[in-house]
């Protein structure tokens, strides 16, 4: 077995425990999350600020311009890197975007509507081949939501991107720290269709619940719209 395949299934293996903790009995979820999400369109999610763009790379290597990928699908985009082996960040974070494609394959108007994008901001390691070894082994099927494993060709396209979202990465003192060279904030991002974020979640808020109820709500506000007009 290569180095690259033992780590998926170290961090796959980090995932599957998130995943155990959160889908269980209601009981234990409420008890986990300390809270019960609101009734979907009982709130507003108004626009916190454009969605940035840039250069990525796909998972065959080819270009691309994250704009385009957003257009058209209500969008959960994640930052991560896969060398995170912090069962509280990265790999819970990808859990939780595994949490919510499951749901897809069972939720028609979802799956129609929405999109998973899990970006990584460490291209020195995650080229287009490790991020879809990663990907298969989060997806291995093709039911569901379409899901993109993307990353990009270097610092020089990564940092604008980080920036316009405002997510921070710095390097550790230790390169070798077992959970990971690299210092970050667990940010995952809701999008609109025009591709403006309308949310975003922080570890104490990643809950797939919460992430779902705001999709719900995000596609009555759009059917409202359109009855509106």
């Amino acid at each position: 077995m290569t180095h690259r395949c033992q780590r998926i299934r170290r961090v796959v293996a980090a995932i599957s425990v998130t995943i155990a903790g959160v889908l269980v009995t209601p009981a234990v979820a409420d008890f986990e999350y300390d809270y019960i999400p609101p009734l979907p369109g009982t709130y507003e999610l108004p626009a916190i600020k454009a969605a940035g763009d840039g250069a990525v790379l796909m998972g065959d290597g080819e270009k691309a311009q994250l704009h385009d990928i957003l257009a058209g699908k209500v969008t959960v985009l994640s930052f991560i890197y896969t060398r995170c082996s912090d069962p509280y960040a990265c790999p819970f974070a990808s859990g939780v975007l595994y949490d919510i494609h499951r749901v897809t394959k069972s939720d028609s108007v979802i799956n129609a509507n929405l999109q998973l994008v899990t970006f990584s901001f460490d291209p020195e390691h995650d080229t287009p081949s490790v991020m879809t070894d990663y990907g298969s082994a989060l997806r291995s099927d093709t039911e569901g939501c379409p899901w993109r494993f993307l990353t990009t060709s270097g610092t020089k396209d990564l940092e604008p991107i980080l920036d316009a979202y405002g997510q921070r990465v710095d390097r550790k003192k230790d390169p070798d720290d077992p959970m990971g060279p690299l210092y970050h904030l667990v940010r995952v991002y809701l999008i609109d269709r025009k591709k403006m974020i309308r949310n975003i979640y922080s570890f104490g808020l990643l809950d797939p619940r919460l992430l779902l109820t705001d999709v719900r709500t995000l596609l009555m506000e759009e059917t409202d719209r359109v009855s509106a007009e």
